[in-house]
């Protein structure tokens, strides 16, 4: 049911999302552990699309809006929508951040996550990836019933101020479900207006972006690729979260398929 500023799902496409939520979250869990240094991005792309593919799903992201890859495969500075190149060649020094988009059944999957090729990276990294995670459990654990999509974001947000991170206020979460963009928005900072109250039913995608700059952040000439203006490392994590009467359900926590 879609209302002016939010969407309720049916039990039936309850079911579809969470399959699909499901096939998102295995391709994101298996990535970190198959990417190397030495990869080029358009390999860590065109891997994703084989398991997506496998898992019997088609690649969400894919021609939306006219995106031409499978995943977003976003190093370093770069926030978000990296488009995977054979000219991007991974270090192991390098972070990378993932954005995988999953169809299945009529059903979708949205997530994300942030990950170190070297695990002795830099103390400030290791902030960056470790906050921004727990900026994302924070909102999380906002989305039950009664409260408003602010309530999401408010958490969010003072994770990042205590941490001392910057928030990418241009990108945000969204509802997902049946499309991949559903209304609310999901903002990782605090808006005047509050949002719609939650209700059992919404599904929320809440991500937030986090930098070790001051988050603002410019397109490259790709038109996709959004990088910090300031050449600061970024960290994107993301969860697909269902409002119910009781706790929050992760639908992207990772099951058995």
């Amino acid at each position: 049911m879609f209302g002016k500023d939010y969407v309720i799902h049916s039990s039936e496409e309850l079911k579809s999302i969470r399959r699909a939520a499901q096939a998102a979250a295995v391709v994101r869990d298996r990535l970190p552990k198959m990417v190397q240094p030495g990869m080029t991005t358009l390999a860590v792309n065109e891997l994703a699309g084989r398991i997506i593919a496998e898992l019997g799903g088609q690649c969400a992201f894919l021609g939306y809006h006219g995106f031409p890859a499978n995943i977003c495969v976003s190093v370093n500075d770069e926030v978000v929508h990296g488009i995977g190149s054979v000219n991007r060649i991974l270090d192991e020094n390098d972070i990378v951040s993932v954005d995988i988009g999953v169809t299945l059944d009529g059903g979708i999957g949205d997530t994300a996550t942030t990950f170190t090729l070297n695990e002795q990276c830099s103390g400030e990294i290791s902030h960056l990836l470790k906050y921004t995670h727990k900026a994302l459990l924070k909102g999380i654990e906002q989305a039950v019933v009664g409260n408003h999509v602010r309530d999401i974001s408010a958490a969010i947000e003072k994770v990042a101020r205590k941490a001392g991170l910057g928030i990418v206020r241009e990108y945000v979460g969204h509802g997902c479900g049946i499309k991949l963009h559903e209304p609310p928005e999901v903002p990782n900072f605090v808006c005047a207006h509050r949002g719609p109250k939650l209700r059992p039913g919404m599904v929320l995608a809440i991500e937030p972006m986090l930098s070790l700059g001051n988050g603002r952040v410019l397109t490259e000439k790709d038109h996709w690729t959004v990088r910090t203006i300031d050449g600061s490392w970024s960290a994107h994590f993301e969860h697909m979260v269902l409002i119910t009467e009781k706790k929050p359900e992760i639908l992207t926590w990772p099951k058995m398929m």
